[in-house]
Formats: structure tokens, C-alpha cells, sequence
């Protein structure tokens, strides 16, 4: 397991979100129920990261207004996806967007269980290297990419991505982090493991709105 100890370090941390209509499709819910439960999982998320000690902005990516209203009020920064080329472009494109002099992750915008400790202690263990990756429950996908700096933002999202990082030089720090960082929602049965480790206000009242608990 890499080296850990905690480094100081601002961040900026660059959110996608998708654009409602299209998003969380293997829940297997109407599109309307996808799209609310899809929002609500990034209004946790993104006030996460707002509220984490380490994170000095939040850039949230989205050509979503519903997804840009709601992280308006979450406290991000909101920029369009001018880029409109895929997931990796988008990325970059905020990142460029973020204040100079901070470091940069993208978070999932599917992390309902994340809590602020949780994103401050692996931000802080990702400082120590020029990049990190964490993986996604599943062990392939990645939850977190870091950076120290826009310049070596190199985000490689798609099938497989964790290797993709890790081959791109990131630090695996998947060992060290917890539980509700890696817990992305794909699925009904993800969405009931989420519950377990708990999840945050805005996805529990969207969960009981549509009678899913």
C-alpha cells in the first residue's frame, strides 16, 4: 500500500453531471424517477465536497439546468460543458475553469453515502503524489482522480479506468479509502448498499418519495 501521510493541499474538486433525462438508466426506473434520484445523489455529492475542509472550489460540469440550478445553490461554480465531446473532455475543461494554485480531483457525481472526512482524508493522502485514482465499489471504474495541477489533469474515464489511471502514472490509493468514497449507484442494488453505509438528506427524501426504502 502507498504512503499515506496526510499533505496540506487546496483543492478543487470538478463534478460532471449528466443531463437528467439520460442519466442512472440501469436503475431500471421511469425516467422521471431516474431523473429525481439522479439529482438528488449529486446535490449530496456536490454539498459534500463544498463542505469538505480541503476543497477551496467546486466546479460542477453540467449542460443540465435542473443539474446547474441545484449546484448553483449547493455553492459550486457551474460552467456548461462547452467541450459537449464526452465524459475526459468535459474534466478538463473544468479544470481549466478552476482558480489558479489548487490542486485538482473529479469526484462521481453518484456518491450518496460521501461524507466530508471521508473526501478530506483521501485528498489529503492523494496530495503526496503528482496523481491518485480511486476505484469504484467494483474494483474497475474510478470514483476519484487527482491531480497537483490543471497542467497534469489527465483524466482517462471509460471501461476499464482504473488501469487506465494507474497506467497513466496515478497512485492506487483504493486500499486506503473508505467505504462511502468508493460507493457510486448504478444500480437498485447499489442504491440499497448505499443506504446501509447511509446515505444524505436530499437522496433519503428522494428515496422516499418514490417509495424505494
Amino acid at each position: 500500500m502507498p504512503d499515506v501521510t496526510p499533505t496540506a493541499t487546496a483543492w478543487a474538486v470538478v463534478v460532471p453531471v449528466k443531463r437528467l433525462a439520460v442519466a442512472k438508466t440501469r436503475l431500471g426506473l421511469p425516467a422521471a424517477d431516474r431523473a429525481r434520484l439522479a439529482l438528488a445523489m449529486a446535490e449530496d455529492t456536490i454539498r459534500a465536497c463544498v463542505a469538505a475542509g480541503a476543497v477551496r472550489q467546486v466546479v460542477v460540469v453540467t449542460d443540465d439546468p435542473d443539474g446547474a440550478a441545484m449546484a448553483a445553490a449547493a455553492g459550486a461554480v457551474v460552467i456548461a460543458d462547452e467541450p459537449d465531446a464526452g465524459l475526459n473532455p468535459a474534466l478538463r475543461h473544468g479544470a481549466l475553469q478552476a482558480e489558479a494554485g489548487v490542486a485538482i480531483a473529479t469526484v462521481a457525481s453518484d456518491l450518496p453515502s460521501l461524507r466530508t472526512d471521508d473526501l478530506d482524508a483521501i485528498l489529503s493522502a492523494a496530495a503526496a503524489y503528482p496523481a491518485a485514482v480511486v476505484a469504484d465499489a467494483a474494483g474497475t471504474g474510478t470514483v476519484l482522480y487527482a491531480a497537483a495541477s490543471a497542467a497534469s489533469f489527465d483524466p482517462a474515464y471509460g471501461e476499464g479506468s482504473r488501469t487506465a489511471h494507474a497506467r497513466g502514472g496515478a497512485v492506487d490509493l483504493t486500499g486506503s479509502a473508505g467505504p462511502r468514497v468508493r460507493r457510486d449507484v448504478d444500480t437498485i442494488e447499489d442504491l440499497r448498499n448505499a443506504l446501509r453505509l447511509g446515505v444524505g438528506p436530499a437522496t433519503r427524501e428522494a428515496i422516499a418519495a418514490l417509495g424505494l426504502g
